[in-house]
């Protein structure tokens, strides 16, 4: 190990016999050996999942460079979720940590983990079996968001000129537009009630807009993250797919199973050691 290295956090996880036997043939986000790191406190039952990365690409000036690559920033995300994905499926409790967790090295890592030991032993305990599932609510393209100020009105269209019965057609398309839009909202509000009482948790994330929302059409109105038993999972997504039946304008997906990072304490910025 050179002493240029730095120490990448992927997860935290109780340290067992099959947490290192999960680990024994990961490779990072650098292409390194992942193994796990434990506090120094005798009989912790705790432990980071960690690789040793080059600061010439993982230290604060560098990292912050990278971070504008899209490329190298892709390349790293799919490898910080691999480790964490293998993890989970090893069937082991995983807290993921966030992309680019850096320590300068294995004691300033286990110094974190001590600090936070009971932090972190607590949110396992809270995780173990169950997983993130996410539920993306859409509405359909042709039913946007009603325009400010626009009041409903009645005008007759027979007796009018050519150009005021255009204008009483247009508010009686964007009549229809906002009374498709309410249906979709209360709709998605129903659904948003169905997930919350088949899961033990919910973090609402901000709705996909731009770029963000990839080539899905529509419009991204309810973007969740559920924490899910796993014996509950198959009528969650029963659940959640028959509220949507049959609502005209929307349209659900439902994401996951995922290691529940939406539900995974990060450590402070006073933790992080990368400069």
């Amino acid at each position: 190990m050179s002493d240029t290295n730095l120490v990448y956090a992927y997860a935290v996880l109780r340290r067992t016999p099959e947490a290192a036997a999960a680990t024994a043939h990961l490779s990072g986000v650098a292409g390194e050996p992942i193994h796990l790191v434990a506090p120094a406190v005798t009989g912790a039952q705790l432990a980071f999942a960690v690789g040793h990365v080059p600061s010439a690409d993982y230290a604060e000036a560098p990292l912050q460079a990278h971070l504008d690559d899209l490329d190298w920033l892709e390349s790293t995300v799919r490898s910080h979720h691999a480790v964490v994905a293998a993890l989970v499926a090893s069937g082991t409790a995983v807290l993921p940590l966030r992309l680019a967790t850096v320590y300068r090295d294995e004691d300033t890592a286990r110094q974190a983990l001590d600090t936070r030991r009971g932090y972190f032993l607590s949110l396992l305990d809270r995780l173990t079996g169950h997983v993130e599932l996410g539920v993306k609510i859409y509405a359909a393209p042709d039913i946007t968001p009603p325009e400010a100020g626009t009041e409903p009105e009645q005008d007759p269209v027979t007796g009018l000129g050519v150009g005021r019965a255009y204008q009483v057609i247009r508010r009686r398309r964007q009549r229809r537009n906002d009374d498709a839009w309410r249906t979709v909202a209360l709709a998605a509000a129903r659904l948003t009630e169905t997930a919350g009482a088949l899961a033990v948790d919910r973090v609402a994330h901000t709705p996909e807009r731009g770029s963000l929302a990839g080539s899905a059409p529509g419009t991204n109105i309810g973007n969740d993250a559920y924490l899910v038993p796993k014996g509950r999972v198959a009528a969650f997504r029963t659940g959640i797919l028959a509220a949507a039946r049959g609502v005209p304008g929307l349209r659900v997906e439902i994401s996951g199973p995922w290691a529940p990072y939406s539900f995974a304490l990060q450590p402070q910025p006073h933790e992080e050691t990368a400069a």
